[in-house]
């Protein structure tokens, strides 16, 4: 029983030995590195480059492994840890001609993680700040036209965050809520395909929150349906909603004229 328990041990402690890594320079383990990386065994190879560091960052190594360091964590998904390390490449290795590449590539952790509109959106409004950054600093660099892309998605999604809170907010009846919400997206994001979308969104709820409010302030509201109309011909005139927004001008300018007539007549 003893013997068969040594036996045990022994078969563990191999096993486990087995995993270690093994490499008695830079070079070996920027090499070995390197090969799990390009076979795809990602978190093997980021062990392997985070070794290299062992040796200092004065050698000729030091910055490919740690710029494959930083890839190998973002190919394996884990886009914080990724972040960090281009950050740290970055840092440390100022003069090295693909730190531009680095930045964008450490943005573009931050786009990858933008979750969906649902959820919270602190990664996806990093993005936008880090890719402005990349494209300020760099704005001669290849990638700089991609960036703008990516900036023009992630907005994208914010704007539909913000729209689709309006909509729950119109929905639900709550139509000052869904008035200001609707104006939010227009004033924050003109320039996506939305902002025709969420001028006509606020027409409707002033002239619904009009028609739950008190007289006295039902002529604020109706005027800033029409104002929000008239921003909608004046920047968008080629837009499939102006008929739509027409309508809804005239009912609220019939309902403005009326509750005029009515205090006139008082």
């Amino acid at each position: 029983m003893k013997n068969q328990v040594i036996v045990l041990v022994l078969f563990v402690a191999g096993c486990a030995g087995s995993g270690r890594l093994s490499y008695d320079s830079p070079n070996e383990a920027y090499t070995k590195g390197l090969e799990h990386y390009e076979a795809g065994r990602y978190s093997r190879a980021a062990q392997y480059f985070n070794g290299v560091s062992e040796f200092g960052r004065e050698h000729e190594w030091a910055p490919d492994a740690q710029l494959y360091l930083a890839r190998s964590h973002r190919q394996n998904r884990d886009y914080i840890l990724a972040a960090n390390e281009y950050t740290r490449f970055a840092e440390l290795f100022r003069a090295d001609p693909r730190v531009p590449d680095a930045e964008f590539e450490r943005a573009m952790t931050f786009f990858e993680r933008s979750p969906q509109i649902e959820l919270d959106q602190t990664s996806t409004r990093r993005g936008i700040e880090v890719f402005n950054l990349y494209i300020q600093r760099y704005s001669n660099h290849d990638s700089v036209d991609v960036a703008i892309q990516r900036v023009g998605e992630l907005r994208q999604k914010l704007a539909d965050k913000q729209f689709h809170a309006a909509r729950l907010y119109e929905r639900r009846g709550l139509y000052q809520a869904a008035a200001l919400s609707y104006e939010l997206v227009f004033d924050k994001y003109p320039d996506t395909p939305l902002a025709d979308d969420a001028l006509l969104g606020a027409m409707r709820s002033y002239i619904e929150f009009s028609a739950q409010s008190i007289t006295q302030r039902q002529p604020e509201r109706l005027q800033k349906a029409i104002d929000n109309y008239q921003r909608l011909v004046d920047l968008f005139p080629e837009s499939e909603l102006i008929e739509v927004a027409s309508e809804l001008n005239e009912q609220a300018e019939q309902d403005l004229d009326a509750l005029i007539d009515n205090d006139a007549a008082l």
